[in-house]
């Protein structure tokens, strides 16, 4: 049985993250403010995060990785995004949260449970652009693709996220979900996040046991490292290593900081730790 004090399953894992952004936000030095993160993670999300005892020492990556994330949708935005997808949204908060024009169609896509959840526990607050909540099994080839067809159809210029989501699928899974989004010519950008081999170890070694009882194992950690979308459609333009930039934000610990005098390796390393977001452009010519 899984502890019920833990991860149930993959879903959960979005309450335990929205604990990171909760406590970032109330800091006086925030990078980011998400006065909705607490209450989404709920009591559940607390005792969650209290379980998780080696991602509560690397917390500063969650950090790293929502202000990596915000600042790419802002600039695509700013350059003519006119549609913003979030696929296995979870309890994200950006349509809240950040500065965004009126006329933004941001689109979250999530499980029918999270979906419900997140719409009822925020059906008292107004996003600050046009938000639509679309119920849809990612894993489901033809309801994705089926998704993917209706949603590029209604945008011209579309951002995707898929932050958290890659790691829980296999190579052939996240292959097919990259060209599923290229065969949609106005998806233009993709932001992912990314680890090394040797980082998936790591976190196997560090909180692997936890995530495998709760269904949600991680898996995915190209040896080629961003250069692995090149070959299935998209072409990494932007890589920015967590580290790196937990150490501009001044969010990395005392122990850590040597690490961030290394070269970034931009994940060409697979022996390496490292972990990054990476914006993909698609690929001229699909």
């Amino acid at each position: 049985m899984t502890d019920p004090e833990g991860l149930r399953n993959i879903s959960d894992t979005a309450a335990w993250v929205a604990v990171y952004r909760a406590l970032e936000s109330e800091r006086p030095d925030a990078w980011f403010h998400d006065p909705l993160a607490r209450r989404l993670a709920g009591a559940r999300g607390e005792r969650i995060a209290k379980n998780m005892a080696f991602a509560n020492k690397n917390a500063w990556s969650f950090v790293a990785r929502t202000v990596a994330v915000d600042r790419h949708v802002a600039e695509k935005v700013r350059q003519g995004a006119d549609m913003v997808v979030n696929l296995a949204a979870g309890l994200d908060t950006r349509p809240y949260r950040m500065t965004l024009p009126a006329s933004l169609h941001w689109v979250e896509v999530d499980l029918p449970e999270m979906v419900k959840y997140k719409t009822d526990a925020l059906s008292g607050e107004k996003p600050v652009c046009a938000l639509e909540r679309i119920s849809c099994d990612l894993a489901d080839p033809p309801a994705r693709r089926a998704l993917f067809e209706g949603l590029g159809a209604r945008a011209k210029s579309a951002f995707v996220i898929t932050e958290g989501l890659l790691a829980y699928l296999t190579d052939d899974e996240v292959i097919a979900f990259a060209e599923d989004l290229g065969r949609q010519p106005s998806f233009a950008w993709w932001v992912v996040d990314l680890m090394s081999p040797r980082l998936l170890r790591m976190l196997q070694h560090g909180m692997g046991s936890q995530l495998d009882e709760a269904g949600a194992p991680l898996k995915f950690a190209p040896q080629q490292g961003p250069a692995f979308f090149a070959q299935h459609g998209w072409k990494p333009v932007e890589v920015r290593s967590l580290l790196h930039e937990a150490a501009k934000l001044k969010r990395l610990p005392l122990r850590m900081r040597p690490l961030s005098w290394l070269r970034d390796t931009q994940g060409a390393t697979p022996n390496r730790p490292w972990g990054g977001v990476c914006l993909l452009a698609r690929s001229a010519g699909r």
